[in-house]
């Protein structure tokens, strides 16, 4: 009997890098750029070459020696290895200025993942059409996520409805959920979520902002404090 090849797990760090890859390969195709060495992808994606190799090993592909990677057959790898061969219909829950947004975006379905459905318990919301998507009501998510076959939902809902959407996605069946509120979901194991928390992004943006600024901001703030009122 053949001997079927065991597929290496990929560290999650490694996963996360592969869109960003992917996202530079497809760039330098539209170029025309036929070969891509580690180096010239590893300054594109900014991290170190050493580590564009090892991510790249764990796809099978070590590229060649004075020539690089094939940038063609390398998008076809990172797009087989993330799943992106096939659509992934979503279902966003949550039709407010956030799911409105994400429903618009026609960005998804180029890159394979298509609305399927946008659902809400609004009244005003049910019936108007977003990106061609009609609005439906939540009771309607189970028949949504069966007949589009739907496993990837998107929680884009107040804080305080963010998990009953949770709880309704999982229970339609879906096994991968995005969220954009900013809350910790609680989920059965075996349901994967990723959450998209913009105020964090922010402030973590702050931060290499107040070091841009240097010691002289901090100085600054520092005298005005010890000056008090006689200043």
């Amino acid at each position: 009997m053949p001997v079927e090849r065991v597929r290496r797990r990929i560290p999650e760090a490694t996963v996360a890098r592969l869109p960003v890859y992917l996202r530079i390969l497809v760039e330098q195709a539209n170029l025309e750029v036929e070969n891509i060495s580690s180096e010239g992808l590893a300054e594109l994606a900014g991290v170190n070459a050493a580590k564009v190799r090892k991510d790249l090993s764990y796809l099978g592909s070590y590229g060649t020696r004075g020539v690089g990677y094939e940038v063609a057959f390398l998008v076809y790898q990172i797009r087989r290895e993330l799943g992106l061969t096939h659509d992934w219909p979503v279902v966003i829950v949550g039709a407010g200025n956030l799911g409105q947004a994400l429903a618009g975006y026609g960005g998804f379905g180029e890159r394979g993942f298509p609305v399927a459905g946008v659902v809400d318990i609004d009244p005003a919301k049910l019936d108007s059409v977003i990106g061609g998507v009609r609005v439906r009501h939540i009771d309607d998510l189970g028949q949504i996520v069966q007949s589009r076959q739907v496993s990837i939902g998107v929680v884009a809902t107040p804080p305080a409805a963010a998990q009953d959407a949770a709880d309704r996605l999982v229970r339609a069946g879906v096994t991968s959920i995005l969220n954009f509120a900013p809350v910790v979901l609680g989920v059965p194991h075996g349901v994967s979520v990723r959450k998209v928390d913009l105020a964090v992004e922010l402030q973590i943006l702050s931060y290499y902002e107040q070091r841009r600024v240097g010691v002289g901001f901090h100085a600054i703030g520092s005298n005005d404090s010890g000056r008090g009122a006689s200043a």
